[in-house]
């Protein structure tokens, strides 16, 4: 379908759900259940991809079993089929899934992807001129934007402008500064317009901010409608600080984006965030909730390396039908020095409750030898010890450094001059606990099985 800056057509809903398949013996006849060899492979899940037009939402996981596919059984046609397949590229010792689902177009799909707005963002229009329509979605992602993917463009110089288009649309333009304590300052940008019918509308901010104890913050937050009905919401911000109890410089990203469809029953939500700082201190995680007609789906996954060689990973996720089939995977694994463990589980429930599932674990000693043990409600179990190389990521493949490359616009923020003999509030409050770290749940987000 295609998107204008006018509104969007709309298409039906044609979902495709497939799912893998295991030994008939697992699950009741309405469903053919299938194990292959038990290696940690690369998976695609494809309940937990899905497009946006010309986008796609994509999230890393691991698992040590081939998980499931599920295929209605007859009589049943109104329940869907998923597919979670495996790549085997990748040498079986890296611990590594990938999730994809696929159902076709919904209904606000193909605007060009938010990471490349430049194509319908004109940073700076001239004076007097006004900015062009953003009535257009954001897209599912598969990773955080940086600041360069915004083209954050503040005005120098307090305006408030609005004017009409040769089309009948109206825009809107504003900019200024707010002033505060201890050095307070932000500089914003404030944007909008609505169709000549009023039928669609937009609204775009974005702000910098600052003061004197070191503090810096540049973020954007967008929202609108479109003539369907389909109505969202994003933002994204990033801020440098400096911790007030280990002195360490710190840079932290977070991103929302919701949209919803305003003909169909049909809509997703994602919070995403990422936190660094100077030690190697690195944290990472995201929430995704997705729901399509009768079928319903979601993610949490979380990164978390404490600079020193300790790592912990994990991921769940599960999804479900009004019929009241439900299917999901989760793990979690964690190493420091080349010791750790993972442990899993694959899991199914059908329409009648039945459930099944298979846990999975492993110890690594550190000395080539792997504990390996797990069992199924159908009656397998192994425990073994076999010899093979332990794997995974002790550092973030995008850490400090890389953030700092990334912050340029961030870190060029210039603060209020701070006159002689004025020092700035430092508020030390309570000290952060260890484990602190933005991974409650949301409340679009039930628990897994």
């Amino acid at each position: 379908m295609a998107a204008s800056s006018r509104g969007f057509s709309t298409t039906q809903f044609d979902f495709k759900l497939r799912v893998m398949r295991l030994n008939a013996a697992l699950l009741p006849k309405s469903h053919v259940l299938e194990f292959g060899p038990r290696k940690r492979r690369k998976l695609c899940f494809d309940s937990d991809r899905v497009r946006l037009g010309d986008g796609a939402m994509r999230c890393c996981c691991s698992d040590s079993v081939t998980p499931i596919r599920r295929t209605s059984g007859p009589g049943n046609g109104s329940d869907k089929n998923e597919e979670w397949r495996f790549d085997t590229k990748k040498p079986p010792h890296i611990h590594r899934v990938r999730v994809q689902a696929s159902p076709a177009a919904m209904p606000f799909a193909s605007p060009p992807s938010f990471l490349k707005q430049e194509k319908f963002f004109p940073r700076c229009t001239p004076r007097n001129s006004g900015p062009q329509s953003r009535d257009t979605p954001p897209k599912r992602g598969n990773w955080l934007a940086n600041e360069k993917d915004w083209g954050i463009s503040l005005l120098n110089e307090n305006v408030n402008e609005s004017g009409t288009n040769e089309d009948g649309s109206a825009w809107y333009r504003e900019s200024g500064e707010e002033l505060g304590e201890n050095g307070y300052r932000c500089r914003w940008t404030r944007m909008g317009g609505q169709s000549h019918d009023g039928s669609s509308e937009w609204k775009e901010t974005w702000w910098e901010k600052s003061d004197w104890t070191g503090y810096k913050e540049l973020g954007v937050e967008k929202s609108g409608r479109n003539s369907e009905g389909d109505t969202w919401w994003e933002t994204w911000q990033e801020n440098l600080h400096q911790d007030e109890w280990s002195n360490i410089a710190r840079i932290e990203r977070s991103a929302q984006k919701q949209a919803k469809s305003g003909t169909e029953n049909a809509g997703w939500y994602e919070k995403w965030w990422e936190k660094y700082d100077a030690k190697g201190w690195t944290e990472k995680g995201a929430h995704k909730y997705g729901r399509l007609n009768e079928q319903s789906w979601w993610e949490k996954w979380g990164e978390h390396y404490d600079g020193r060689g300790s790592v912990l990973k994990w991921t769940d996720k599960w999804a479900e039908t009004e019929l009241g089939t439900k299917w999901g995977d989760k793990w979690e694994e964690r190493f420091f020095k080349g010791i750790g463990s993972r442990h899993g589980e694959t899991w199914h429930v059908s329409p009648s409750s039945e459930r099944w599932s298979r846990t999975w674990g492993e110890e690594h000693f550190g000395n080539g030898k792997v504990h390996k043990y797990g069992n199924s409600t159908t009656g397998e179990s192994w425990d073994i010890v076999v010899d093979e190389e332990t794997y995974y990521e002790a550092e973030p493949h995008y850490g400090w450094a890389d953030v700092v490359g990334d912050s340029t616009q961030l870190l060029s923020i210039e603060p209020r001059e701070r006159p002689p003999g004025v020092f700035p509030n430092l508020d030390f409050g309570s000290p952060p606990s260890p484990e602190a770290h933005d991974d409650s749940p949301d409340e679009d987000f039930p628990s897994s099985q």
